[in-house]
């Protein structure tokens, strides 16, 4: 890579930020719907932040994986089965967490740490035994084989009652261990899903590739905002024609979609604070850029400790939410200054560790 790119951890932190603030609303009853995730089929831009930060996730591993080229391919397959099993491990730490209120046996396996973790040990190995040019081949082997397994069994496939997602976890994990917050056991981060989740990382890994080999940003942005556009018109015509654009069960046309958005959202980053030099704006997202994971669980750990307080009858964020931030500001818009107050006290922590140079590493 040529230059020090500061919009990889703009990028990064925007992520992040957008992930703790739709994850931390003052009231689930009023959250604006940019702010929803989409039913089932569809996207909202709520439902572009979790493959963005996959997508980036592969950016920052073929920029790591350039180290590893010239030392050993082990080397590198320790780091990345290594580094999935542990945010696996810290994902089902935080979904038990407080471990005292919860009982093993009806703890939930999955969850978005489980998705990134298993993700990227698959999309590693990958990587560590596919040369770059082939990497596009095992993309689309894993969308179209994706797709075809699904509807396999009909239509009913695509559905959230029948779709073999649900299927495979029910079989596999059982009911006590799946999520419900669709009104029945599905998991949105499950076991058959996360095949096309590595597609995610993986076209994030070609576009990092590219940069790092790239020294010139004026010609990145014109290759991540051409196959950006690219990718968008695919993933709708793939919607189009069978297969609905679905963050749920990350359909192979939410791949491509989302993946373009990526794209197009990181070349305008860098035509903005690479090309031009607006540095100021990017301050809070750079703090978080530059520790994604911890921020992340720490907000976690915030939102499930402030559970165990209580005042009244009200837990303590909903006791906040009703008398001061529902009085000052209203229904809707007092629980978005809520989520955003949660995510600046989480940027403080953040902030405090970028000043000290404190870079935490899974």
């Amino acid at each position: 890579m040529g230059q020090r790119l500061f919009s990889l951890d703009v990028f990064r932190g925007m992520t992040i930020f957008f992930m703790i603030v739709v994850n931390t609303p003052g009231s689930w009853n009023y959250v604006y719907a940019p702010l929803q995730h989409a039913k089932w089929d569809g996207c909202t831009p709520t439902d572009l932040v979790f493959p963005f930060f996959m997508f980036i996730v592969g950016v920052s591993m073929a920029i790591s994986f350039k180290k590893y080229e010239a030392i050993s391919k082990n080397d590198w397959i320790k780091k990345a089965v290594s580094r999935g099993i542990k945010i696996i491990i810290i994902g089902l730490l935080l979904n038990w967490y407080p471990f005292f209120t919860k009982n093993i046996a009806d703890l939930r396996v999955f969850g978005v740490l489980q998705r990134i973790g298993l993700s990227f040990l698959i999309a590693g190995l990958i990587v560590a035994y596919i040369r770059v040019r082939y990497l596009w081949s095992a993309i689309a082997l894993l969308l179209l084989g994706y797709w075809a397994i699904l509807l396999s069994i009909g239509k009913d496939g695509l559905s959230l009652e029948g779709n073999l997602v649900r299927t495979l976890d029910l079989y596999l994990i059982g009911e006590n261990h799946i999520y419900k917050g669709y009104g029945i056991p599905f998991d949105p981060e499950g076991l058959l899903s996360t095949l096309p989740a590595v597609g995610t990382i993986l076209i994030g890994f070609i576009a990092g590739k590219k940069i790092a080999n790239t020294a010139s940003v004026l010609l990145n942005i014109n290759w991540l905002s051409t196959f950006g556009v690219i990718f968008i018109i695919l993933g709708l015509i793939w919607s189009l024609i069978g297969f609905p654009i679905n963050k749920p069960i990350w359909s192979s046309s939410y791949v491509l979609y989302t993946a373009g958005m990526a794209m197009v959202m990181l070349s305008v980053l860098m035509w903005v604070i690479d090309i031009k030099g607006y540095h100021r704006w990017t301050y809070v997202f750079n703090a978080f850029g530059k520790n994604p994971l911890i921020t992340f669980i720490l907000s976690g750990i915030l939102v499930k400790t402030a559970s165990l307080i209580k005042i009244g009858d009200l837990k303590l964020f909903n006791w906040l939410y009703i008398n001061v931030y529902q009085v000052i500001f209203g229904d809707y818009l007092g629980s978005l200054v809520f989520a955003l107050s949660v995510v600046m006290f989480i940027w403080l922590i953040a902030w405090w560790m970028d000043r000290r140079g404190i870079i935490v590493k899974v």
